[in-house]
């Protein structure tokens, strides 16, 4: 497979990124960051409530990879490690052999999503570190281990782990995403509309398993990595340790191979520095912690996204402002409205609005300001709600 051949399948990906971006409102970043995840060979873990898409996205992605074979489950904990790699062949036991059957089964999955990941028995916990790990299984019988063909593991939960075990686990997750409901309004009312609408089948973009595996074994490390690359690296790692954020030598070394997937999928043969920006998603424990390391990112690569964070900020202090008036008359509200968000908002969505033009046009990604805007627009839309009693779904433009 030629240079042509790995600048096809890069294409299709980013097709099949800004096709589901599309599809999934306000995913746009989680998706290209799942694709360049499964690009490494690496594991992802996506916190959420229920209902945001986690498992519906995992399906969708893995449904657009012809060949590849899709496993997920919902793990409990009394989920016993033959419900995951293969249950006892009961036909084979009458006859007085004990084997397992694999079709099917983690054993036998290129992607898979694993729901509730924290909740892996004890029984099944070595099992599953082995899994993700290694890619191996050690059957029940004890014969020889398997090798398994796994790309990537999707993983989910809408909570941190509790206690050694699930920490363990979590430990293996190179890439940790946090996704909430939607924000915007406009994204909301589309999504209710989808909800009775019949739309023509959208645009199916596929890849061949192949052509991904191709792509995961030579062309991701073949991707260069410069020495202002590791400069900008080492400097990173500084910065956050300043802050009492510290992550593995492990770690840090997986994610050059996350780098490497971030320029592939954009068609680069090289990293260059707005590709630190997928390390937002690598060097947090605990959404607390997100932010900061957001913050230390994007102040080497991206002076743009860094005053988007500033502003969505401002904009955060101005929800606070709004729940800590919870109770007051709808006279005092809009009284505030006029006299002071308005204006602050209304600056905010401004320089949103340019930051992001002057980031497209200049080729950076516009994820962070992306988010700041969305941020922009649900605060406004409970202003509108709460303090003038105005259904922010039907207002068209800034506030």
């Amino acid at each position: 497979m030629g240079a042509q051949d790995a600048q096809d399948t890069a294409e299709r990906l980013r097709a099949i990124t800004d096709e589901l971006s599309d599809r999934f409102y306000e995913r746009a970043d989680v998706l290209r960051t799942l694709v360049a995840t499964l690009l490494a060979g690496q594991h992802s873990f996506v916190l959420g409530p229920p209902g945001t898409a986690k498992s519906e996205m995992a399906r969708e992605l893995t449904g657009r990879i012809e060949g590849a074979a899709y496993w997920e489950i919902l793990l409990s904990k009394f989920t016993a490690p033959t419900k995951m790699f293969g249950p006892v062949d009961v036909a084979a036991l009458t006859r007085g052999e004990y084997r397992q059957i694999f079709d099917g089964r983690a054993t036998t999955a290129h992607v898979a999503f694993i729901d509730e990941i924290f909740k892996c028995s004890a029984a099944a916990l070595n099992e599953t570190l082995g899994y993700l790990n290694e890619r191996l299984y050690h059957p029940e019988n004890g014969g020889e281990p398997i090798r398994c063909p796994l790309i990537g593991a999707i993983t989910a939960s809408n909570e941190l782990p509790s206690g050694e075990d699930s920490a363990a686990i979590y430990d293996r997750l190179l890439v940790r995403i946090e996704v909430g409901y939607l924000e915007d309004p406009s994204n909301f009312a589309a999504l209710v509309r989808s909800a009775v609408s019949r739309p023509e089948p959208p645009k199916r973009t596929t890849v061949e398993l192949a052509a991904l595996e191709h792509a995961v074994t030579v062309a991701v490390p073949a991707v260069e990595v410069p020495d202002a690359v590791v400069d900008a690296v080492c400097t990173l790692r500084a910065a956050l340790r300043r802050r009492e954020l510290v992550a593995s030598d492990r770690r840090w070394r997986q994610a050059v191979g996350l780098l490497q997937a971030s320029a592939y999928l954009d068609g680069r043969q090289a990293v260059g520095e707005t590709d630190l920006s997928v390390l937002t998603h690598v060097l947090w424990d605990s959404p607390s912690e997100r932010r900061t390391v957001e913050r230390e990112v994007l102040q080497l690569v991206n002076p743009d996204a860094k005053e988007a964070l500033a502003l969505a900020g401002t904009v955060e202090e101005l929800e606070a402002q709004l729940d800590a008036m919870a109770g007051q008359s709808r006279e005092a509200l809009s009284e505030w409205v006029i006299r002071e968000a308005h204006s602050k908002l209304a600056r905010a969505g401004n320089r949103l609005e340019q930051l992001r033009e002057e980031a497209a046009g200049a080729g950076r990604s516009t994820a962070a300001i992306d988010r700041a805007a969305g941020r922009q627009r649900a605060v406004r839309a409970r202003l509108l709600t709460e303090a003038l009693g105005v259904d922010a779904s039907m207002v068209q433009g800034r506030l």
